[in-house]
This record gives structure tokens, sequence and C-alpha cells, in this order.
């Protein structure tokens, strides 16, 4: 018996130590990898005078580097539209059914402020910036080319076509924890600005500007996996 008394000694103190380092993780693990969805109200500033808003949806997968630095790959479906063919000059109405693909990347302020001693830094750690490339498959599936109000007068385009596009994003993710203090449910609301390399979404080839589309976005982010470590504590 009193040999036996070391071994169980030590394996008391081993169950302690790595009992220890589990407490220790606890905040500091997330998963590498989600799984997005949203939906967002589309505006497009083109050749056409009537501002309308139209819906999307959003599915993306996201590989996160480190809990707030984070890469996304994204397909858009939706429509784009604007316009009036009856009360403006122009007669300029369109209806876009487009499909988009964005890649960019992520970065929240967590990643480099210290957010441990202060509630409001805690707040704003959350809020990121986002950039990088898309590209836009636009299907003019209605368009007026034809003033009514001023006879002859024509607008050229195509009604199929594809234009890369810069996505510049703001927003915040909302951080919704499980018993191991791990993020496992993200909440973003974003403001997307999408500059447009060419002058098709709208269906109008007019002037030198190319278009562009704002978009206001609520979406969800669940994790799927591939567990990993922080360099520093995420929940606070």
């Amino acid at each position: 018996m009193i040999k036996t008394l070391p071994k169980l000694l030590l394996f008391t103190i081993l169950i302690c130590l790595l009992s220890l380092t589990s407490k220790a993780q606890l905040g500091y693990n997330y998963a590498q990898y989600d799984f997005g969805v949203a939906a967002s109200i589309n505006t497009v500033y083109g050749d056409a005078e009537t501002i309308k808003q139209t819906p999307a949806l959003h599915l993306s997968f996201n590989y996160n580097q480190t809990a707030f630095i984070n890469h996304i790959v994204e397909l858009q479906i939706g429509k784009l539209a604007g316009g009036d063919s009856v009360n403006t000059l122009s007669g300029r109405q369109f209806n876009n059914h487009f499909t988009a693909v964005v890649f960019r990347s992520q970065l929240q302020a967590g990643e480099f402020i210290d957010y441990s001693q202060s509630a409001l830094a805690n707040a704003f750690k959350n809020l990121y910036i986002s950039t990088g490339i898309g590209a836009i498959f636009n299907n003019l599936v209605d368009v007026n080319r034809y003033s009514i109000k001023v006879p002859g007068f024509y607008t050229p385009g195509v009604n199929q076509s594809t234009n890369l596009f810069l996505p510049l994003r703001i927003g915040y993710e909302f951080k919704v924890f499980n018993q191991y203090d791990e993020p496992t449910l993200k909440i973003d609301f974003a403001y997307q600005y999408n500059y447009v390399f060419g002058d098709d979404i709208d269906g109008y080839r007019v002037g030198s500007q190319g278009d562009k589309f704002l978009q206001w976005s609520l979406g969800f982010k669940f994790a799927i996996g591939g567990v990993t470590s922080n360099n520093k504590q995420i929940s606070y």
C-alpha cells in the first residue's frame, strides 16, 4: 500500500495539471471554419434616374486565420433594379437577376487592440473592415431602352455580361459563446459599397463612369469545425 502512494500522488498531480491546462484554454478556442447565410437590401447607382431597393441571398464559407482575421468566399443570388419607364425622360428601367461570387478578407478590431481592461474596447473588438474582389454575372430579364417622352431616344447596352467589382465593407460581428467560451454563432450586420469595373449591371452603357451598388446585410455564421486556439482570450 505504501509503495502505491507515490504513484497515486503522481497521478493526482498529473490530473490537476491537465485540469489547469484545460481551464487555461477557456475563452481562447474558436472554430477555424464557419458556414454563413445572410440577406441584403441592394441599391444600384447607375444610369437609371429612379432608385429602387431589391433583395439578395448570401451563402458563405469562412476560414478564420485567427479569431479576428477572417477570409470569406461568398455566393450571392438576387435582384438589382431601378428606373421608371413612364415618369422619366430617358425611360430607362431595368431588372437584373444577378449572381455574384466574392472573395474578401476581414480584419476585426480585436486583432490589434487590448480589450481585456475596458468594457468599451471589449464592445468595439468585433467591429471590422473588409475588402477583396468580386465578379457579378448580370442577367437583365427586363430592360426598357426607349423613351416614351422623347421620341427616338434610345439607350444602348447588353442584357448578359460579367463585371469585376471591388467590395468595401464595414460591419459588426456579434459573437455568441457556448459553455466553453467558444464562439459558435456570429450575428453579422454590415454595409458594403461595391465599385463595379464596368457599366453593365443596369444594362445601359452611358458615359465614362462605372456602376456601383450598395448593400445593407444581416447574416448568421455557424461554427462547423477545426477548433484551434487564439493567441489571447476572446470572451470577457
